[in-house]
C-alpha cells in the first residue's frame, strides 16, 4: 500500500469515528493517562466532562520550541501542580501529572544539568503520580545519560515511570528502553511504555510491561487499529490516551475510542478497563492516586480563584454544579 492509499485510509477512519454517537457509553467514566492540557482550552475540559472524562494525567513535555533557562522549567512544572490542577476542577475533573525532563530537551546538557537538580524539588510533590514523561527522542547519548539519571530518581521517589518511545525507529527504542529500565532495577509493572503501535505491542506485554497507545488523528494510533488490537490482545495492562497536545490532537479520543469499542463489540469490561481501569491501576503505585478523589460527583464552583485569577470571563455566570453550563 502507498503513503497515500495508507493516509486516504486513515483519514476515512477517522471521518467514521468523528461522527460517533458519544450517548452510546454515557454514564460510563473515563481516565486519560496522558493528556497536555497547558495547550488545550477551557471549552476542551467543558467537552471532556460532559463526555465522562473524570480524572486525567498531564505529563510533563516539550513546548514546541526550546526553553531558554531552568527558570522557564520552574514555571512550567509549578504550573502543572497549581494553575492547571485548578483549571480542571473548575469542571469536576481531577487531575495529576508526571514530573520530568523531556528527551528532546536532554540534548541540552547544560541545561540538563540544572533541571536534574531541581527535579527533586517537584517529584515528591502532592499529585505527582510519576516520572515522565522521559526516554528517547532521536537516541541520543545524552538522552541516554538523563533517562538513566530520571529512571534512578523514579527508583528512590518509588515513582512509575512513564516513557515516551520515539517516533523514528520505534521498535529498536522501545526494546531499548525497557532494557535500560531492567537493568536500572524496575519492574516492569512500574513502568508506562507509551505511544505503542502494532510492531511494538507484542513484546512489551510479553515482558509485562503497561502497554500505552496514543489515539492521534492519522499518526501513532487511529481508534479503528486500538479496535483491532485490544480484540487481538486483550485489556490486560493495556490503557489508551489522547495525549492532545499542542498539535492535531483530539481531547475525546479516550471515550470516542469506548464507542467505537462497543460498536465492535468489545465487552464493557474490557472497555472499562482499557479506559479508566488499567491507568488507575498502574498510577495508583505511586501512592498519589485514589479512586475516591473522583468516583464521586465533585463539587464544582467556578466563582473560586486561583492566584486571584479564575476561568471566567467578562459576563460568565459560574456553573456551581457539574450539570449547569457556563454561560447563562
Amino acid at each position: 500500500m502507498c503513503c497515500n492509499e495508507n493516509f486516504k485510509e486513515r483519514a476515512e477512519g477517522e471521518k467514521i469515528a468523528s461522527v460517533l454517537d458519544l450517548s452510546d457509553i454515557r454514564g460510563m467514566n473515563f481516565f486519560d493517562p496522558h493528556i497536555h492540557m497547558t495547550s488545550r482550552t477551557t471549552d476542551d475540559y467543558q467537552a471532556m466532562a460532559d463526555a465522562g472524562i473524570v480524572a486525567l494525567i498531564e505529563p510533563a513535555f516539550w513546548l514546541g520550541q526550546p526553553r531558554t533557562g531552568v527558570s522557564s522549567f520552574l514555571d512550567y512544572y509549578s504550573s502543572l501542580l497549581g494553575w492547571e490542577r485548578f483549571r480542571a476542577s473548575q469542571f469536576g475533573i481531577k487531575h495529576y501529572c508526571t514530573i520530568g525532563l523531556n528527551s528532546r530537551e536532554a540534548n541540552n546538557e547544560k541545561l540538563a544539568e540544572q533541571v536534574m537538580e531541581i527535579l527533586p524539588l517537584y517529584i515528591y510533590k502532592e499529585g505527582v503520580v510519576g516520572v515522565g514523561e522521559i526516554g528517547f527522542d532521536d537516541q541520543t547519548p545524552a538522552e541516554d545519560k538523563y533517562f538513566r539519571l530520571q529512571l534512578e530518581l523514579a527508583k528512590e521517589a518509588g515513582l512509575p515511570v512513564q516513557i515516551h518511545t520515539p517516533h523514528r525507529d520505534k521498535k529498536k527504542g522501545t526494546q531499548r528502553s525497557m532494557d535500560i529500565a531492567l537493568e536500572h532495577g524496575l519492574l516492569p509493572s512500574q513502568v508506562i511504555v507509551d505511544h505503542n503501535n502494532e510492531e511494538t505491542v507484542k513484546e512489551v506485554l510479553d515482558r509485562g510491561f503497561w502497554a500505552a497507545f496514543t489515539i492521534y488523528p492519522f499518526t501513532k494510533m487511529g481508534n479503528e487499529r486500538m479496535v483491532e488490537i485490544v480484540k487481538q490482545y486483550g485489556s490486560e495492562r493495556i490503557m489508551i490516551n489522547s495525549a492532545a497536545d499542542w498539535g492535531i490532537s483530539d481531547p475525546l479520543a479516550v471515550p470516542k475510542s469506548a464507542a467505537l469499542m462497543k460498536k465492535s463489540g468489545i465487552s464493557l469490561e474490557d472497555i472499562a478497563l482499557v479506559t479508566y481501569r488499567n491507568a488507575l491501576n498502574a498510577f495508583a503505585q505511586s501512592g498519589q492516586l485514589d479512586e475516591s478523589d473522583f468516583i464521586t460527583v465533585q463539587t464544582v464552583d467556578q466563582g473560586q480563584k486561583y492566584a486571584h485569577n479564575s476561568i471566567l470571563r467578562g459576563g460568565q455566570q459560574p456553573r456551581i454544579d457539574k450539570n449547569s453550563i457556563i454561560i447563562s
